[in-house]
């Protein structure tokens, strides 16, 4: 397959450019600066600008591109910067793709579980609506954004990921030090929903659904087992040998953190993978456990 991916230099981006190659595919990837080799491709997300023959016979569309939720506090400038870069990449892809010669037959396009909002101890699939909040209304605009390849008939995806767990980088890079150093903890009351899912089976499930041709729409990328921020943080500090005593109090996330805090760190989501599982995809990581020692490893 030739395959055109956004955000190919991401954590999620170049572990899947890799298993891509490894597959034998083709992979094209966008650029914002000048190409230097001949699996690039300029585009300008901003400007809206990506010509539609630099897609045109791609048998799919990798769309990874945004600018990180918790790279920094949420001021209002950032904010927009969080809106701008998912609606503004998403709507130059899905338009190019659109007006191609021969447009690619599937676009997968990230998004985030952060879609239903604050959903409680309720267990959460793909049907439930759209919540309230910063991040939901974020999800709500970013997966609307596709539109223009949907209505020129390209099957599209919506990758509703969890937090990705990794050997190096995103999440495990701020936990694996202060876990490793005995200060890990609870956040909150620890009793929100915390969804998860190993980096091998994010890219895997990339990979699966690339060909999944009866599958369309928000597909949750978590993992099947449940668990709690406080069942996450004792599982972490098992693996890791330390104690996690430490217990960082609601008030001090959103002084730290701002509207993060609640949006985010705070929010409970207790999703389940249930298209992934109702389609034959088979978990690596079936349990945190199982993810942790992979990502740890």
């Amino acid at each position: 397959m030739r395959i055109v991916v956004s955000g190919a230099s991401g954590l999620i981006g170049t572990s899947l450019a890799d298993a891509l190659r490894g597959d034998g595919h083709e992979v094209i990837r966008l650029v914002r600066r000048e190409p230097t080799g001949a699996d690039q491709v300029r585009w300008d997300p901003a400007a809206g600008h990506l010509d539609p023959q630099a897609l045109s016979g791609s048998d799919a569309i990798v769309h990874l591109s945004g600018a990180g939720v918790g790279d920094r506090r949420w001021t209002s400038k950032y904010k927009a910067t969080l809106i701008d870069s998912r609606v503004d990449s998403t709507r130059t892809i899905a338009t190019a793709a659109a007006r191609a010669e021969k447009p690619p037959k599937v676009l997968l396009s990230a998004s985030g579980i952060d879609a239903y909002g604050d959903t409680g101890d309720q267990e959460v699939r793909e049907d439930h609506p759209f919540g309230t909040g910063f991040l939901a209304d974020l999800c709500r605009v970013w997966e609307a954004s596709t539109a223009p390849a949907e209505e020129a008939g390209v099957r599209v995806a919506h990758l509703r990921s969890g937090l990705v767990m990794g050997p190096s980088g995103g999440l495990m890079g701020r936990l694996k030090p202060l876990f490793k150093a005995g200060l890990g903890g609870r956040l909150g009351s620890g009793q929100q929903w915390w969804p998860w899912i190993s980096l091998r089976d994010e890219v895997a499930a990339i990979q699966f659904l690339l060909t999944a041709e009866d599958v369309a729409g928000p597909v949750n990328l978590v993992g099947p087992e449940l668990v709690t921020n406080a069942e996450f943080t004792a599982e972490f500090a098992r693996q890791v040998h330390r104690p996690a005593l430490a217990t960082v109090p609601a008030f001090a996330l959103r002084l730290a953190l701002g509207d993060f805090a609640d949006n985010g760190i705070l929010s409970s989501k207790r999703s389940v993978p249930g298209v992934l599982l109702d389609s034959g995809f088979t978990f690596t990581d079936n349990t945190l456990a199982s993810a942790l020692r992979y990502s740890l490893a």
